[in-house]
């Protein structure tokens, strides 16, 4: 008979991927009865609902600690994994075994014997349930990866959806938050509304979230951040596009973005209209160009704010004519403007030709893929020389090329074209370059200028600035000091085209 005194230990833990494991209730009666089969005595009975897979279990340190002041000799658990699935932990009582403060560990599922060899073995349960917790957090995470590609949302539907109850891949606008939640955006568009002022209409007009709790100022403030009501979501340092119904338009996120920017109110009346005013650095020491207007001229210069600087002052007809020379630079005539669009239309339609017919290959081998997989099950239900082993390897295997093809179809229908749309607003905005040197409007040329550029500096009385990707072929040769000579369109459209689809190399 055994004169060794025992904790009995059970351990469910809370998280889903132990649903297959022993109730504590069933542990604990499975427990008693392998004490009673072996002849252990027992001193106490400790539960705990909480995973292992990191440490800081209450009850387990509680029972590690009377176990050090002699109380027990030993454990009784149903296996190893309820005791440890970190390797602090596994470490913990694999320590107490070596100094002799743990005389045995007992399990109805696995043997065990305080020797080295047993020991060892120990090691290795301990080392398999730390693998298992560690590989199947990497599954979750690949198959969240793998919804979020198929334009599913991984997670709980933020306010103004709600998670479909039939198909867990779907999230459907909610008919009864949704229209609030649109109704915020438009009101903070208007920049008429400041964040505390719109979480309060938000309340009074009885919006709650899913806890039925109002929404606090940072609450509201997230939820105006977030790209998901314009059908695309953030996750996991990945934007994907959603396969959901958006609730406001892109143009409308933007807007209100812009507002948030702006510090959530409308920009205050300037007493002076300078048309550059806000534009530029210094090139010298960094700080804003500001204006002012003396005898009936607007000067530019630095604003100091970082110490003395001996920039001198710079008259806006000086900075604007420069400007202008940069807007002919990248003015487009209305007959290259022609033949490129009619290219861009060419391109177009080439593409979705190319595209088509790669798509369409990859279509017919996701066919043939899926009547492989239907012959596979059938030889299986028949019984016809396939081991279970050999049908889930090869169905495994269709599995596996059925995805690849299908993100290379969601790959082909995405590449190849993307440069042209952008292209063709380049070609409308040169285009429109020349209207505004007749305008003569430098509050037109300044936007159009941001539009182009950034980072605008002034320097000696020298206006510079930065080209945006596309537009830095036109700003560093200007398309009709060497092309124009030739009328080589090709030329022009393929420098501006790798400008747009390889930035780096510009």
């Amino acid at each position: 008979m055994s004169t060794r005194q025992y904790f009995v230990y059970a351990r469910k833990s809370t998280d889903t991927e132990e649903k297959q494991v022993l109730s504590i209730e069933a542990q604990i009666t499975d427990l008693k009865e392998f004490a009673a089969k072996e002849k252990l005595e027992i001193v106490a009975s400790l539960c705990e609902a909480k995973t292992a897979k990191e440490p800081g279990r209450i009850i387990f340190g509680e029972m590690l600690k009377r176990i050090k002041r002699g109380e027990a000799e030993g454990i009784l658990a149903w296996h190893p994994d309820r005791l440890a699935r970190n390797s602090i932990d596994g470490g913990e009582i694999i320590y107490l075994l070596d100094t002799g403060l743990i005389k045995d560990l007992k399990f109805p599922t696995f043997w065990f014997d305080s020797t080295p060899q047993g020991k060892f073995m120990l090691n290795i349960a301990f080392g398999q349930s730390k693998y298992y917790v560690d590989n199947l957090s990497e599954n979750v995470r690949r198959g969240q990866r793998q919804k979020c590609r198929r334009g599913e949302w991984p997670t709980k539907a933020p306010l103004g959806y709600i998670n479909n109850k039939l198909d867990k891949r779907r999230v459907d606008v909610d008919p009864v938050r949704a229209p609030f939640v649109k109704g915020a955006f438009e009101l903070y568009s208007t920049g008429d509304y400041t964040l505390k002022a719109l979480a309060k209409y938000l309340k009074d007009t009885g919006l709650r979230n899913s806890k039925g709790n109002v929404l606090a100022k940072t609450c509201v403030q997230n939820m105006l951040k977030k790209h998901f009501y314009y059908g695309t979501f953030y996750y996991r340092g990945e934007y994907h596009e959603g396969n959901y119904e958006p609730i406001i338009s892109k143009s409308l996120f933007d807007q209100a973005q812009q507002v948030m920017a702006n510090r959530g109110k409308k920009k205050r009346q300037r007493k002076h209209d300078f048309a550059f005013s806000g534009l530029m650095r210094c090139g010298h020491c960094g700080c804003m160009i500001t204006c002012e207007k003396q005898k009936g001229h607007h000067y530019y210069h630095c604003t100091k704010k970082k110490g003395l600087c001996d920039q001198k002052y710079a008259r806006e007809e000086l900075i604007a004519e420069q400007m202008k020379e940069i807007v002919q630079r990248v003015s487009m005539p209305d007959d290259w403007a022609n033949n490129m669009l009619n290219k861009l239309d060419e391109e177009k339609a080439q593409a979705k030709s190319e595209t088509k017919a790669l798509v369409q290959n990859l279509a017919d081998q996701k066919v043939e893929i899926e009547q492989k997989l239907n012959r596979l099950l059938d030889l299986y239900i028949e019984g016809k020389a396939i081991s279970p082993e050999e049908y889930q390897a090869k169905k495994r295997e269709y599995l596996d090329r059925k995805a690849n093809i299908q993100q290379k179809m969601r790959d082909f229908e995405l590449m190849g074209n993307n440069w042209l749309e952008p292209m063709r607003a380049l070609i409308l905005s040169s285009c429109q370059a020349k209207i505004l040197i007749s305008e003569n409007n430098p509050d037109n040329i300044s936007t159009f200028l941001k539009n182009i550029g950034s980072n605008f500096i002034l320097k000696d009385k020298k206006f510079q600035f930065e080209g945006k990707i596309g537009w830095r072929p036109l700003l560093k040769n200007g398309p009709f000091n060497n092309w124009l000579v030739s009328q080589d369109f090709d030329v022009f459209t393929e420098a501006a085209a790798k400008a747009l689809l390889r930035p780096a190399q510009i």
